[in-house]
């Protein structure tokens, strides 16, 4: 029980010292509504943008999508997914675009 014990605290520590963050899905589920990104975006069809499981289907296997969609988030976009362009969202914080962006990855 002690050697168990041990091994958690030795990963948590490890995980703190690392910077890792696990993102709270339901904190990124939370964001993109208060953020005004439901006006153009539904989870399962197309509104003006693609569904928030179309995204995660289409960046599934992307290592950089992580990276790539929070860029785009912040700086708008235009020409993946149609001619209608995202505007940018400058006005929301870099950590909860990021929150946001790592909760529609999850989904599937």
């Amino acid at each position: 029980m002690k050697t168990a014990v041990k091994a958690l605290v030795a990963a948590a520590g490890l995980m703190l010292a690392l910077g890792a963050q696990a993102a709270d899905p339901k904190a990124g589920e939370a964001l993109t509504k208060s953020s005004g990104c439901v006006a153009c975006h539904q989870m399962d069809k197309k509104v003006v943008g693609p569904g928030f499981k179309e995204i995660a289907a289409k960046y599934k296997n992307d290592k950089s999508a992580e990276a790539n969609l929070i860029k785009k988030v912040k700086a708008g976009g235009k020409g993946v997914w149609g001619d209608m362009a995202m505007p940018p969202n400058a006005h929301v914080k870099d950590d909860d675009i990021k929150s946001m962006v790592q909760w529609i990855l999850s989904l599937k």
